[in-house]
């Protein structure tokens, strides 16, 4: 019997299919501090393009030395004011300009050498965890080699007799920094290779070549991605350490090790300690923003990680999920 009461139908809802890619941005955008990491790293990026824009501003180059009005009567430099916003250095050169400038040194050696190694890495990895038995043998022990190579003893060598440059900046720390990961590449690819889908392409005709890039590689971009993120702080630490030692960037090219270098000089941070700050502040946001971001990808990458299931449990019971 009816009741007398018509019942609305419902609304038919299309299920929207969405892609791995939009998939992990929305995961990544739910982490409050992968969004501030990534907003740090993009003010950082705009100030290295903006270089030539704040020497503009400012009306100072780099390596302009103001001697009249950037150091005091008793040779001291000027702490930050209307002139020069963040001070000047032991030169009289204005630090701001210098910072924006050293941006685009540390972002440039650390992307490039992040890259360049991620790359060797692959290769190694990937042709070592395929192949096995001598190939994975040889390439092994050279990974171990390069490993147990002391960092600061390979520069001081290589910078006697060639001479500090960003070219051989770059070159150490690519030599220092693939091995690592070409380690954990090896290791996905010994498990990736007897999966069936490998042995399926390998019954079929396909060659090695074919079966590393086609097949495996595509599952290998979750670490390449994330490896490739946190490399790309250390190798900003490197080039910074190599310049505070004297073995990076040539002076007068302002670099934030550089400038850290040129701050302990006589200990002049004790009377300008905007010296140390400015350059360190810099370093330390740019180093702590990129290791975030690299956390967020590796959690939104992979959704079934520790820290992803605990988020979701945090969720209130009737929240949906769209």
């Amino acid at each position: 019997m009816s009741d007398g009461v018509t019942k609305e139908p419902i609304p038919e809802t299309g299920v929207v299919q969405r892609g791995s890619f939009e998939l992990t941005l929305r995961r990544l955008r739910r982490d409050t501090a992968s969004v501030m990491a990534f907003a740090v790293i993009l003010a950082i990026v705009l100030l290295a393009i903006a270089a030539p824009l704040v020497a503009t501003m400012t009306g100072h180059s780099p390596i302009e030395q103001f001697r009249d009005t950037g150091l005091s009567p008793t040779g001291i430099p000027v702490g930050p004011g209307a002139e020069f916003w963040l001070g000047t250095d032991q030169l009289g050169r204005d630090v701001l300009v210098r910072l924006a400038y050293g941006a685009r040194v540390s972002l440039l050696v650390g992307v490039c050498a992040s890259l360049i190694a991620s790359f060797i890495a692959v290769v190694v990895g990937t042709t070592a965890g395929y192949f096995g038995g001598t190939v994975d043998l040889v390439l092994s022990r050279l990974t171990d080699l390069v490993m147990s190579v002391p960092f600061l003893l390979c520069a001081l060598a290589l910078v006697s007799v060639f001479g500090p440059s960003l070219s051989l900046s770059v070159a150490v720390i690519v030599f220092f920094s693939w091995a690592p990961m070409a380690r954990v590449i090896r290791g996905q690819v010994i498990s990736l290779r007897r999966q069936d889908f490998v042995q399926a392409s390998r019954s079929l005709g396909a060659g090695p070549l074919s079966i590393m890039i086609v097949d495996i590689l595509p599952n290998l971009a979750v670490p390449i991605i994330v490896y490739t993120t946190m490399q790309i702080p250390n190798s900003i630490v490197f080039e910074a350490t190599l310049s505070f030692l004297g073995m990076g960037i040539v002076p007068p090219t302002p670099s934030w090790g550089g400038m850290l270098a040129d701050a302990s000089s006589n200990s002049l941070y004790l009377v300008a300690w905007w010296l140390v700050f400015v350059p360190g502040t810099a370093l330390l946001m740019t180093t702590l923003a990129f290791n975030i971001l690299g956390d967020g990808l590796r959690d939104a990458l992979d959704p079934k990680s520790a820290r992803t299931a605990r988020r979701l449990k945090r969720q209130p019971k009737g929240a949906t999920k769209r």
